[in-house]
């Protein structure tokens, strides 16, 4: 069994969609990023090849790479699960909690959930969402950004 840990954190400006785990949610500002800024599915791929040992995003999907502009980070994590399953890695489970002062994020959890869940082919009481807020401090208390916190553990498949 392994574990990783993810992190991401991005700005929230006018003009762009707000995606969390693949739900495009309601709300008048969006995440500023290359792909489509999934502070969620980043931290979620993060804590998955951290815990396989294979890096993180930026070393797979650099975001120099113009073909990643813009692109579904659900089409991100996609590659992920096939860069674990190359090298016999399961998930095992995954347990994420995303920091914003708002938009309220609990009608969508279960949603996200079922989408990672979906992508990664595990049951869905395998992965878990949570969202928090800071109560107004720092960057995500003051809406100027979201972040997300995410662990997983791995198992590497034997062939005994």
């Amino acid at each position: 069994m392994r574990i990783g840990f993810g992190y991401d954190v991005h700005r929230l400006v006018a003009g762009r969609a707000l995606i969390l785990g693949g739900v495009n949610i309601p709300y008048e500002l969006g995440l500023l990023g290359h792909s489509d800024a999934d502070v969620l599915v980043h931290a979620v791929m993060d804590a998955l090849l951290g815990a396989a040992g294979l890096g993180d995003i930026g070393k797979h999907f650099p975001d120099a790479d113009e073909k990643y502009r813009g692109i579904s980070s659900m089409k991100l994590l996609a590659e992920v699960k096939k860069l674990l399953a190359e090298r016999g890695f399961l998930v095992n489970n995954i347990d994420a909690t995303i920091v914003a002062e708002k938009p309220k994020l609990a009608p969508y959890i279960l949603e996200m959930q079922e989408n990672i869940s979906l992508c990664l082919g595990v049951e869905k009481d395998l992965v878990n969402v949570k969202a928090t807020t800071t109560e107004g401090l720092g960057f995500a208390g003051t809406g100027q950004g979201i972040a997300c916190n995410a662990v997983c553990t791995v198992f590497k498949v034997t062939s005994d």
